[in-house]
């Protein structure tokens, strides 16, 4: 294992995350994050914080690179698609009137023509005065290609979740087992009943400024709540990827087939990728996933208004 830091950072705003040994994954949540296994990384660098707007915007003036939400989009791809929304776009959050089916992500998700990560919320919206906070509506080609300029990567599930803890092996949070401790809001998540609900006790409606709340145990920021972040695994299930009774070192999913099966739906043809970290929109009426070992599955040409990504450099 690389536990000293090998040097200094590859770039500014980097943390150096010791590697180790940790019980990946909860047995005391959702389906999904069973079972718990013993898994190693070695030390990496990793963002401080998501990548904001702000730093986005330096990699699209550079390379003047357009995002999938602001390309046209081809009818051929979409073929039960509404033809009047086979424009430039992406999903947008709209707080419902009052409680609604929870099954029926519908009801607060809506396509929004124009919406991208210099407009999170659609057309008459702007990003310009939000530079600090993290950057949205990006889909993996989106990520795939700031990693490429950036000269860094997207993290595995295991180097995500093993930084996220801060060193705090079984907490149910980044920040230990009390939800508020001392009253105090940790993250930026939902209070309140969603999607209708939002009492706001930690200040934020929608995303938050970078470093609103205070880092976990490595110094790290926002690793829970605020947006969902991007890692670079297929997504699996646990048990399809844990056979071996050692422990595995620097475990990853690089094969598109085992996220088409975990996705349990005959005929689709795109691929998951695991985000981690939950997001502003989590609440515990219907997401409580703003935790290390939370995840989900997200299709690579999707991009939301609550996804970004972190990234990271190994020696």
């Amino acid at each position: 294992m690389t536990v000293d830091a090998p040097g200094p950072p590859p770039s500014a705003g980097m943390v150096w995350i010791p590697g180790g040994e940790f019980a990946m994954g909860s047995e005391k949540f959702y389906p999904e994050e069973r079972p718990v296994r013993r898994v190693a990384v070695d030390g990496f660098w990793l963002d401080e914080h998501p990548v904001t707007v702000e730093e986005f915007a330096g990699f699209v003036n550079d390379t003047g690179y357009l995002t999938l939400a602001e390309r046209p989009l081809d009818a051929a791809d979409y073929p039960d698609a509404d033809p009047e929304l086979l424009v430039p776009g992406s999903l947008v959050f709209r707080k419902s009137a009052g409680p609604v089916d929870l099954n029926d992500n519908r009801m607060w998700w809506q396509y929004e023509p124009g919406a991208c990560w210099l407009r999170p919320s659609g057309k008459g919206s702007s990003s310009a005065g939000r530079p600090t906070h993290p950057v949205v509506h990006v889909a993996w080609e989106d990520v795939s290609a700031y990693c490429l300029w950036a000269g860094k990567d997207l993290p595995t599930e295991a180097e995500w979740e093993f930084a996220a803890r801060g060193g705090l092996d079984a907490a149910v949070f980044a920040w230990g087992d009390e939800h508020f401790p001392g009253g105090r809001a940790m993250a930026n998540t939902w209070q309140g009943e969603f999607p209708w609900q939002n009492l706001l006790v930690d200040g934020h409606e929608g995303t938050s400024p970078v470093g609103s709340f205070p880092p976990n145990g490595y110094g790290l920021l926002d690793v829970t709540g605020n947006v969902w972040e991007w890692t670079s695994d297929y997504y699996t299930t646990p048990t399809q990827t844990q056979h071996s009774c050692c422990v595995p070192s620097n475990p990853r999913v690089t094969s598109p087939d085992e996220s088409f099966a975990a996705a349990g739906e005959p005929g689709s043809n795109l691929p998951r990728k695991v985000i981690k970290g939950g997001s502003h929109l989590c609440a515990p009426n219907y997401c409580l996933r703003y935790r290390p070992s939370a995840r989900q599955a997200q299709m690579v040409d999707t991009g939301t208004a609550h996804v970004g990504f972190r990234c990271i450099v190994r020696p």
